[in-house]
């Protein structure tokens, strides 16, 4: 079995919390509705900047590059 990867966000329904499965991940493991799958979960961030830790601060000459 071959892992596939995908950011995903929880959001709360009645007294749990639940993620979606994104299209291309369904579409790529051929996961229908009703059936059952295996999940492995993993926190990523301990804080709102801890997934962009160590990129450093935007900068003009980013905007520049990223128009250019």
């Amino acid at each position: 079995m071959s892992n596939t990867t995908a950011l995903v966000k929880t959001r709360r329904v009645g007294g749990s919390l639940v993620v979606t499965l994104p299209k291309e991940v369904t579409d790529s493991k051929g996961i229908k509705e009703g059936e059952i799958v295996e999940i492995t979960v993993k926190k990523l961030r301990v804080d709102g900047f801890g997934a962009l830790r160590g990129i450093g601060p935007f900068t003009a000459d980013d905007e520049l590059k990223a128009h250019e």
